[in-house]
This record gives structure tokens, sequence and C-alpha cells, in this order.
């Protein structure tokens, strides 16, 4: 277990042959997704990985079958190729597993915070989310549903590099606190079946939008409690963002989903000469290739590598 107050830096040359793109099935696919399709690909491309597929549905009350099939039907229709893939719903007795482990050393507790007493009863970060501040850490409740499953966060410092953003020094303990490992509907959280996932699938390489940077401290955090001590590397990528809102796109701004223009018979490489275009990779709209836009991409990530 991680010494309080201490840091500690994980090496960051540490690689495997794998990395995952990994969408949510609670809504269909948008530009923003396509982007990070993209980035993973590339990045395969050039490094050399092989690529999983994991169908993040942990949110069983708001994955539906028909975003699963969207997905593949979607990613298909651009012409992605991987080589392995996962379900997260699949997965139950391995999260089993993993939380047992961490409640045989003591490291969870149950919690009956609700919702509204959360965000009434503990500061927040400057981003909003809330830091939960141990209120049920003494009360010995069942760590069984309708209780909140959270793990005991200490203060601890993290230092990690993103290949493209570069050094970070975090405290878990500090951005979050006690976070959930499994909600009061039974539910496993996304920060804990991604880590679980992530260990067992051998992920080198994590690829991802940079709205999920902040949650790189406490995952690198919760591999060590079940006994990871190298990470993987980190890449966060740029998000693209609604011109007329200002938001970026996602499935809650009920952005312009890909199967929308599948539908409207709009030829994927006109969308991937639109994308390219927006990330300042060729300099006039037109229609491109899937292999010649991870290649555009493979060349932007190496000039990422390259100043680090």
């Amino acid at each position: 277990m991680l010494k309080p107050n201490k840091a500690h830096h994980f090496r960051d040359d540490f690689m495997t042959h794998n990395i995952r793109f990994a969408p949510s099935p609670t809504g269909y696919l948008h530009e923003g997704h396509l982007l990070s399709a993209l980035y993973v690909w590339a990045m395969a491309k050039l490094k050399n990985y092989h690529i999983h597929l994991r169908i993040e549905d942990h949110d069983l009350s708001r994955a539906r079958n028909e975003y699963i099939d969207s997905i593949y039907e979607d990613l298909e229709w651009f012409g992605f190729e991987w080589d392995s893939e996962s379900k997260q719903s699949d997965r139950h007795e391995i999260y089993e597993t993993a939380l047992k482990k961490l409640n045989k050393e003591n490291l969870i507790y149950g919690c009956h915070c609700s919702r509204k007493s959360l965000s009434m009863e503990n500061p927040s970060s400057p981003d909003g989310e809330v830091i939960y501040q141990k209120h049920c850490l003494n009360k010995a409740l069942p760590i069984t549903s309708p209780n909140t499953i959270r793990l005991k966060v200490e203060s601890t410092l993290i230092q990690w590099n993103d290949l493209r953003l570069g050094f970070f020094e975090e405290n878990p303990a500090l951005q979050c606190g006690d976070f959930a490992l499994k909600d009061r509907l039974g539910q496993w959280t996304y920060q804990f079946a991604v880590v679980i996932d992530d260990m067992e699938e051998n992920i080198g390489m994590i690829v991802r939008g940079e709205d999920l940077r902040n949650s790189t401290a406490r995952q690198i955090l919760l591999m060590s409690l079940l006994g990871k001590t190298t990470p993987p590397l980190y890449f966060h990528h740029s998000l693209l963002y609604d011109p007329q809102t200002g938001l970026k796109l996602s499935k809650r701004q009920q952005s312009q989903s890909l199967r929308a223009e599948r539908m409207n018979a709009i030829a994927p490489e006109e969308i991937l000469g639109r994308l390219c275009f927006k990330q300042h990779l060729i300099k006039n709209k037109c229609s491109i290739s899937l292999n010649d836009a991870i290649l555009l991409f493979s060349k932007q990530i190496e000039g990422y590598l390259q100043q680090k």
C-alpha cells in the first residue's frame, strides 16, 4: 500500500502491445468519438499495438443494445478493424474478485450518503467534482446495495507524464476524496471497472480525451493498491466543441451522431476529411480515406512525442 504524504513517481517507459478504444453505449457515437478512435488507431499504427475494442456498459441503467449495435456498425462503416474485444457487463466476476481483494485489505467501506447530501456536505473541486469527506468511514455500514462502496483514499502524491500534456503531480485525496467503486444500485463505477479492465486486458497505452485527464491519478492509485505499480502510458488528446454552444461534443448535448450521417448517405471519407480539416491536418476540406487519416494523425502524434 502507498504511504501517505509521499511522492510516488511511476515509470513512464513501460509498454505492452495492447491499446484500447472504449466507447460507452449510452447513446450513438458522434464526431468526438471518431476523433478519439483516430488517435487510438494512429497510435497503434505508430507503435505497432494490438487494438482492443471494449464496450463500457457498466452503467446498465443507461446502456442500450441498439447503441452497442450502432457502435459496431459505425466502426465497420468507416473501415476500422480491431484484434480483440470485450464487454464490461460480461465481467462481473472479475470485478467482484478485485473488490474482495480490496475488502480483505480493509481498503473499502459502505456509504449511505444520498446524491443530495453529497453536494450539500462536501466541498467541490474547481471543475465541480465533489470531494468526499469520509462521512461514513467509521459507521461500519454493510458493503452491499443500497449502500455505495467507497475506496479509502490516503493523502498521496501521484506523479505521471502525459505524452502530449507533460508532467503532472496530483493528490486524489484532494481531487475527489474517497471515490465510489460501486454505486447504490449495485452498478460498477467507471473509475473502478476501467482500472480492472486495463489491468486484466494488459493495456500498456491509454489514449483518451483530455476531459478524462483528472481521472488518471486516482486510477494509478487504485492500480497500485491492486498490485500494479507500473501504470500504462497516457496520451490525452484535445476535444471537439460545438461552435454554437461552446460545449464539448457529447451524447448529453445530443451532438450530431455518426449514425445519422450514415443514414443520410454522407460518405465516411467526407466525414474523415472534415475532421482532419478541423484538426488542421489538411489545408482544405476534401474527402480522405481512413488509412490516410490515420497516417495524418500518426504524424501529429509523432510530433508530440518528439517534443517530450
